[in-house]
């Protein structure tokens, strides 16, 4: 069958399977690191506050991160969302994206090789810059090359 008589489903499809066989990555292990990581989230004493104040049923909070996550990995076009927007009013600075990178990069490293995790933990820090710079500016902050966010107000709350 030729790419011009492939319906949009079966071209995504198609393009999903490439990923995984390049990746080595599937939805089984987007789900394994998913559920592993934000229990680590809720757990810890920086974040877990902070998600746990948010987020009442955990369940369609990890589809979705699931869901996110398979997009960004596996190109699947699963996440409709705007991640950007959720996080924009979420109390948090370079210190919460350093934990956070922290407790993913530990998740992803505990569960799988070497490569796989790099995989993973190169895409997440690719998204904490981005959050960071986002919540930067939209509090009126423009961070040079290098630069970090931090929230003066939040020192000295168990935060720093």
């Amino acid at each position: 069958m030729s790419n011009t008589t492939l319906t949009d489903e079966e071209r995504r499809a198609a393009i999903v399977q490439q990923m995984r066989e390049q990746t080595g990555i599937d939805e089984a292990m987007i789900e394994q690191l998913v559920r592993g990581f934000y229990a680590r989230i809720r757990a810890d004493d920086l974040l877990g506050p902070i998600f746990n104040s948010r987020i009442e049923d955990w369940e369609p909070h990890l589809q979705r991160m699931c869901a996110f996550w398979s997009s960004v990995v596996l190109s699947s076009g699963a996440y409709h969302g705007q991640p950007m927007r959720m996080h924009l009013p979420l109390p948090v600075d370079a210190r919460h994206f350093d934990r956070w990178l922290d407790l993913f990069e530990q998740t992803a490293r505990d569960l799988f090789s070497d490569h796989i995790a790099g995989y993973f933990v190169d895409r997440a820090r690719r998204i904490a810059t981005s959050l960071e710079l986002g919540i930067a500016t939209s509090q009126g902050v423009l961070l040079g090359r290098g630069e970090r966010f931090i929230r003066p107000h939040l020192e000295g709350t168990g935060n720093d």
